[in-house]
């Protein structure tokens, strides 16, 4: 049965207990995240079903599942929310970063989370104490992450999946050859292209794939390398590299600067310019437009790329 219902009856704060209903897919824990008591949920999810005229969750055992209406609500219903709550924020001559309190969620490789981590956090930490991160590693390039508020920042390579997308250069990095001391690659002067192609390679790559940049940039000089392992990120290759005689290709920045840099050192590791040319790396902030206006989303956006410049100018 279909309910008529006049615009002026409806009410607006109804979108965001169904946001969080359809999220939660329970009325006791959409009870908890809204403040309210689980009969009191119960009452607003009978009000919604009579607005919408579907039953929007319905019993699956001891489960809510929602009905294919719903499912076809929740993106929508939770992208309005979500710009509700951005036209509501305080403007930016009203933001207080010392007394700011929220959570920021930030999806990164395992090469940022390593080496940037710890000076974020403590510059985040200095200048807004009641601020908390949330990192996320990142395992694809897929925006759906981004697009529904799931992720407020994400750092990685530029060149984005979604054209609405913003970006924000942070870091122009490149490729270094990377392989143990005393490692026969290193004896005899600068490395060149055949003694380079001759040794045993770590390929890093989030798929599992055997061939990458350098492979291509070998293929144009007739070499071709033999690729012993593969792993999903550039930290693992590096410490591999410490322990074997494998040869790992990594961006710069991976080797740090300074403090950030000790670590690598105790790693018994040396970097080497690689004897062929590789496409430069380029290093992004990447966001939705929805919050591009904020000013704590700009702030951590500007915080982000201070630290980025402190420690790769």
């Amino acid at each position: 049965m279909i309910y008529p219902v006049i615009m002026e009856d409806i009410d607006l704060n109804l979108l965001v207990a169904l946001d969080v209903l359809l999220a939660e897919g329970s009325v006791t824990e959409a009870a908890k995240r809204l403040g309210l008591s689980p009969s009191a949920m119960s009452r607003t999810l009978s009000r919604l079903r009579s607005v919408t005229g579907d039953p929007l969750l319905v019993r699956a055992g001891r489960s809510l599942v929602p009905t294919r209406f719903a499912e076809s609500l929740r993106d929508r219903v939770h992208a309005v929310t979500e710009d509700a709550r951005t036209i509501l924020r305080p403007a930016a001559s009203e933001l207080d970063i010392a007394t700011l309190e929220t959570t920021f969620s930030i999806r990164v490789s395992e090469a940022f989370l390593e080496l940037m981590s710890a000076p974020l956090v403590s510059a985040i930490t200095e200048a807004a104490p009641r601020v908390r991160v949330r990192f996320a590693l990142k395992l694809d390039k897929e925006p759906h992450t981004l697009r529904e508020g799931l992720i407020d920042l994400e750092i990685g390579v530029l060149g984005v999946p979604a054209p609405e997308l913003r970006t924000r250069l942070l870091i122009r990095d490149r490729l270094v050859g990377l392989a143990r001391e005393g490692h026969p690659v290193l004896a005899g002067g600068a490395v060149t292209a055949k003694r380079y192609a001759a040794g045993g390679h770590i390929a890093v790559s989030r798929r599992g794939e055997f061939a990458d940049a350098v492979d291509e940039a070998l293929e144009r000089k007739g070499l071709k390398r033999e690729i012993r392992v593969v792993v999903p990120g550039f930290p693992d290759a590096m410490r591999i590299a410490a322990s074997t005689d494998f040869i790992a290709a990594v961006p710069l920045s991976c080797l740090g600067k300074g403090k950030v840099n000790e670590g690598v050192a105790r790693l018994g590791i040396r970097s080497f310019e690689l004897p062929f040319e590789t496409p430069e790396i380029l290093i992004a902030a990447i966001w939705h437009p929805r919050a591009d206006a904020d000013p704590a989303h700009r702030w951590l956006r500007n915080i982000v790329a201070r630290v980025c410049r402190s420690i790769y100018p």
